[in-house]
């Protein structure tokens, strides 16, 4: 019986081979675009919800000023004050667009980077004006007490301001609860690299929070018959503003920094390189997010001395191929021998 030549089993063998791995690949890419569309639906239908919660709530913004003028709460004034830095979150649709651009040679990594930036500014927006302004405005109100006068405005006020930043605030967790899949909530918040998602949950909230602190603290002062209590709450809404602002910038500062990918990607990325026949040991894979969906990855590692210069680089172009293939957020890849 005749025999193939070992050169044709071989190459029948690399075809198989190369086959196997393409059917995987293909399998691999249906299910990662089956994901990227359920994610996609559930991204616009919160962006839409979102869009018509927002354009209701600065339609109201203007009445809670108008309340506190009326009937003099420096707690009203406050949410006012915090209404109308909470508009301030539209900086992270401009932070969003602008780290879209492509990279070009002044930044050849892209400009991801910057919506952590804007998330930062958003921070400190919330701290200076938000709860400065609240803080000083409680402060000045117990000092010089204002009359009291009906509260009936307040309160209608400020069932349609907890209404709307409820329905807001729905979306937020919703939309952040299928982000974070199995981990805990605080776990999600500190390992999340997309700060539009928790700052706007954070901000939501504080929001409530400080809806019904107001609520309260009018309710207090005319049940006591004592104006200074408005401005306890005043005070109080301030300092639930001071402790989200500076838990937001603590997080945006660690992203605009750089933080690392996931340990569980850095560590698959580890085992993959040092699967290759070539490699003999991979010292460091270090990692840095230069946006929310992008990830910078050096691998140092020792290269089998028997190989040649071409075929080192051949083995480092076959690593860089497997390595995006495999992860779709990894934009850039150096490979040190």
């Amino acid at each position: 019986v005749p025999r193939a030549p070992a050169g044709a089993v071989q190459e029948v063998q690399d075809v198989a081979a190369a086959l196997h791995e393409a059917a995987a690949l293909l399998q691999q890419r249906e299910a990662t675009l089956h994901e990227q569309r359920e994610r996609l639906h559930i991204t616009l239908t919160s962006i839409g919800d979102a869009v018509i919660v927002t354009d209701s709530q600065s339609r109201v913004t203007f009445l809670n000023p108008v309340a506190a003028a009326l009937t003099g709460s420096s707690s009203m004034l406050s949410e006012g004050f915090h209404s109308l830095v909470g508009s301030g979150n539209q900086l992270l649709l401009y932070g969003q667009h602008r780290a879209k651009r492509p990279p070009d040679a002044r930044h050849p990594f892209g400009y991801g980077r910057e919506l952590y930036f804007w998330a930062f500014v958003v921070a400190i927006l919330i701290f200076a004006l938000g709860a400065g302004i609240s803080i000083y405005e409680g402060w000045r109100h117990i000092g010089e007490p204002e009359p009291l006068r009906d509260p009936t405005i307040n309160y209608i006020v400020l069932a349609i301001a907890v209404m709307l930043e409820g329905s807001s605030w729905l979306i937020a967790v919703r939309a952040f609860a299928h982000a974070k899949g199995e981990s805990g909530w605080w776990e999600a918040v500190r390992d999340s690299k997309d700060p539009a998602g928790f700052i706007v949950l954070f901000e939501d909230s504080a929001a409530l929070a400080g809806l019904l602190v107001a609520a309260a603290g009018i309710s207090a002062s005319h049940t006591w018959g004592d104006p200074r209590l408005d401005g306890a709450a005043s005070i109080a809404i301030g300092a639930i503003l001071a402790g989200v602002a500076v838990l937001l910038a603590r997080e945006a500062k660690g992203l605009l920094i750089g933080e690392r990918a996931d340990p569980m990607l850095v560590e698959r990325v580890r085992v993959m390189v040092a699967a290759n026949p070539g490699i003999t040991a991979v010292n460091h894979v270090r990692t840095i997010h230069t946006a929310p969906d992008a990830i910078f990855v050096a691998i140092s590692a020792d290269f089998d001395d028997q190989l040649t210069m071409g075929e080192g680089e051949a083995l480092i172009e076959t690593i860089e191929t497997r390595l995006r293939n495999e992860f779709k957020e990894i934009s850039s890849i150096y490979v040190r021998p």
